[in-house]
């Protein structure tokens, strides 16, 4: 990680938007519970962690393996699949609305612990410049 900013933070730097990115898809599972042949999607979070710190690791003039930055819109695309359901309706929707709601709690946790971590190391660099 040649950004001091970025080494500092460590992975949370990468993981925040990831985190954004699937707490949206599962938002849009909600969204579209009752489109018929709606396929639920999910975001393989550890995948697209792994490519996000490897990509972090590479010299700026390496190469992007992912097309764009992290947590653009076009770049976590190789990282979606679509979630199986357990019951899915006779329309063809596979969005089970409980399991959703619970998998963007579980997310909103996630990301909110992620934040938290972010936080705290933010807190310790301005305690470190004020002196205080």
């Amino acid at each position: 990680m040649s950004d001091p900013l970025s080494s500092y933070m460590g992975f949370h730097a990468q993981a925040l938007p990831l985190r954004e990115q699937r707490m949206k898809l599962i938002a849009s599972n909600l969204a579209n519970v009752d489109t018929p042949g709606y396929q639920a999607q999910d975001l393989d979070f550890n995948a697209a962690l792994n490519s996000a710190l490897r990509q972090a690791e590479r010299p700026a003039g390496a190469g992007d393996a992912l097309g764009g930055q992290i947590g653009g819109p076009n770049s976590l695309e190789s990282f979606q699949l679509a979630r199986p359901s357990s019951q899915p309706s006779l329309d063809g929707n596979t969005v089970d609305p409980d399991g959703e709601r619970a998998a963007y709690g579980r997310a909103a946790l996630e990301y909110r612990a992620t934040l938290s971590f972010m936080e705290g190391k933010v807190r310790t660099l301005m305690t470190a410049i004020t002196g205080q």
